[in-house]
This record gives C-alpha cells, sequence and structure tokens, in this order.
C-alpha cells in the first residue's frame, strides 16, 4: 500500500530539536514527571514506588479502567465503555480510518488539516473530497459546498475542532448541521479533538451530537504529556466500537502500563492541568498578536481557539523554501504552510517554551522579514 509522505513530519522532526527558536511545535510546554506530581498535589515518590511493584506483563487490553472513567469526565454522557485507549492520537486516526474506509467510498476532507485525514484514506484507495477551509470564513466550513460534495457514497467526513493548523473553532450550532449533512447519507463524522479544552467555557464535542460521530484525541497538545503516547477513541456505536477494537488487536493489543497509569493519575486532575494551560496559551497569543501588528507583510486574520496560528504572507517564495531559509538564518523553526497544503503561509506554535523565549524569537523572525529584498512583485531570499 503506498502512502504519500507526511510532509509535517518529513520536515519538523529533524529540524526541531537542532532550531534555537522552537516555533514549530504545537503542543502546550510540556511537564517533567517531578513538575506533574508537584503540580497536582501528589507524591512522586509513591508512584515511583508503585511503578517498582508493576507486573511487566501485557497491558489493560481495553484500557486501564482508572483512566477510561477519568477520559469519560472530559465529555457529557459519555461511560468508559465507550472509549477505547490507543498508541497516540495519530494511532486514534490511523485505526479509525483503516478500519472503517473501504476503496469503494468517499471521503470528505476538511482542509487545511493534518495529513493523515486525507491521505490515508487516499492510500486506502478511497476518493477524497477536497472541503477547503478559507481565512475569509474565519477557517469554518461553508456548509452548502459540504452538502454538494456529500452522496450516498460518502463514508466519512473528518475534520479537526478545533482546527490543526489554524486553530479556528466549529461551535456547536455548525456541528449539528454537519451531523445533519452526514446523517443524511449515514456517513461517520471522525472528529479530531485533540485540541479541544483551552476555551475557558465547555467546548461541545461531537461525540455528543451525534450516534456516527467519533472523537479521537490524546495527551500530546493541551495536556503537556505527548511523550506518553497515550490516544483515545469515543464512540456511542457498539458495532463501531468493536469493530475498532478488534482492529487495535492486529495493531498494537493495548498500551504501555507505565503509560497509562501516569495518565490516569494526571486526567483525575484534568481540569486543573487545563486551567494551567489555558493561562500558558493566553499569555503566549498576546505575545504573538502584539508582533504580528506589527509585521506589515503578514496576516492572521480570524479567531484561534488552539495552540498554533496560521499565518499569511505577501512574499512570491514558495513556503518550504522560505521556512528553510529562516531555519537556516534566523534558526526558527516553523511549519511551512505545504505541510497543510496552503502555499505563502507558515504556522506558528507559540505555547511550547517560555514567554520570553517566545519573544526574543519572534523578534529574530522580524528581523529576518524585515531583511528581505522585496521587488514589485517578486521577493527573493
Amino acid at each position: 500500500m503506498y502512502i504519500k509522505d507526511f510532509k509535517l513530519e518529513k520536515w519538523l522532526n529533524p529540524i526541531v530539536e537542532d532550531a534555537k527558536y522552537n516555533l514549530g511545535s504545537s503542543c502546550v510546554k510540556a511537564f517533567t514527571v517531578e513538575e506533574l506530581f508537584e503540580f497536582i498535589g501528589k507524591d512522586v515518590n509513591e508512584f515511583t514506588k508503585e511503578l517498582q511493584k508493576m507486573s511487566l506483563h501485557y497491558g489493560h487490553f481495553f484500557g486501564f479502567e482508572r483512566l477510561l472513567i477519568a477520559i469519560s469526565k472530559m465529555y457529557k454522557d459519555v461511560t468508559k465503555d465507550m472509549i477505547l485507549t490507543v498508541h497516540g492520537g495519530t494511532g486514534a486516526n490511523n485505526l479509525v480510518i483503516t478500519e472503517l474506509v473501504e476503496p469503494m467510498d468517499n471521503v470528505i476532507a476538511l482542509v487545511p488539516n493534518y495529513q493523515q485525514h486525507y491521505s490515508i484514506p487516499e492510500s486506502l484507495g478511497a476518493e477524497v473530497r477536497y472541503l477547503e477551509l478559507k481565512e475569509g470564513n474565519g477557517y469554518l466550513p461553508d456548509l452548502n459546498e459540504l452538502r454538494s460534495l456529500v452522496d450516498q457514497n460518502t463514508k466519512m467526513i473528518t475534520l479537526s475542532n478545533p482546527n490543526n493548523p489554524t486553530g479556528a473553532f466549529i461551535e456547536a450550532e455548525m456541528l449539528k448541521e454537519i451531523c445533519k449533512i452526514a446523517e443524511s447519507v449515514d456517513a461517520y463524522v471522525l472528529c479530531d479533538e485533540i485540541y479541544r479544552g483551552l476555551n475557558e467555557g465547555y467546548m461541545t464535542s461531537i461525540i455528543e451530537l451525534y450516534q456516527k460521530g467519533i472523537v479521537t484525541s490524546s495527551t500530546s497538545k493541551v495536556f503537556s504529556m505527548a511523550g506518553t503516547r497515550v490516544g483515545w477513541i469515543v464512540t456511542r456505536d457498539k458495532e463501531t466500537y468493536d469493530r475498532l477494537e478488534n482492529r487495535r488487536s492486529y495493531d498494537t493489543i493495548c498500551n504501555g502500563v507505565f503509560d497509562e497509569l501516569i495518565t490516569a493519575i494526571a486526567f483525575e486532575h484534568f481540569e486543573k492541568i487545563l486551567e494551567r494551560n489555558r493561562e500558558i496559551v493566553s499569555e503566549s497569543k498576546v505575545i504573538v498578536d502584539k508582533w504580528l501588528e506589527t509585521q506589515p507583510y503578514l496576516s492572521a486574520n480570524y479567531e484561534q481557539c488552539g495552540t498554533t496560528i496560521f499565518v499569511k504572507y505577501d512574499f512570491d517564495i514558495p513556503s518550504d523554501v522560505l521556512c528553510k531559509d529562516i531555519l537556516e538564518k534566523a534558526s526558527v523553526a516553523l511549519c511551512h504552510g505545504d505541510c497543510f497544503e496552503i502555499p505563502h503561509s507558515f504556522r506558528i506554535g507559540y505555547a511550547f517554551g517560555d514567554p520570553k523565549t517566545l519573544e526574543t524569537g519572534l523578534e529574530v523572525l522580524g528581523e529576518y522579514f524585515a531583511n528581505l529584498k522585496i521587488e514589485k512583485n517578486v521577493t527573493t531570499v
């Protein structure tokens, strides 16, 4: 089975550790183990003692019950038997798409998005129909266009909410309309909610609106624990759950016992973690917004509810060329827009480090743009 290169991972993974200013990563600043336990008020020494006594046999085949209960409390009217733990958010998306999509199907992909959502179904032989999210519409979907794309062969509508890379959030009323469109052709809605939780108010989940709505998420972005590699899938449909659980038996069987234990302990305090991370994101977003006001050739005119901002630029340079040059000359890592099939743009992740490093990195980035030689319609580097 042929699958395209994963543009974002191929670009970002080799560069972030060496860049002086990492503005490419989209996670909120990670905890150390010691910091996590101090933050939630637990004794890290008791945790390490528990680890020493743990069996190194297989983990929990349906997910660690303590963890499933903790995850269920992040949603309304969700029970532990609706949740399947998997290896990361990428594992969750891959599992859902490979199990449910077949070559004769079509999939409606809202783009820009994380590449899994359209390249995996394409690799399976499905027809992928793209609904482009546009800055002029706040990177929210045009529902009439969505209606025109679905038909009786539509197996799935796939999106991320809040969106990756823009951070745009689809509110409950629009989500309900998307569900109605999906229901009209009996299609699933796969909603990657890995950035959900950073708003002060409750952020409606697809699982609360539609029987065939499927949630994927993980510890990576808004919970500051990407290294645990714990993801999950939520579905109300028992037949779908059983299919996914069977597919996982061919894939990873179960998660690691250490990973699920520490995640369960953390998630019993998920509201406190989200409160911490909202403060980090809010402070960092103010810094980015003020910086953008000083940049005449950059724009990001829409609302964001995630950890990233998607920036359009006026220079006549391919985004991969521009971001490579920025990396080489300024040691600033960005995600170029071609990773998301949108030219002349890049993504800034602004919550990964401390505010001072963010300010300095943006200052260096601003100096780079100021030094570009701008001609009438062409800019060279």
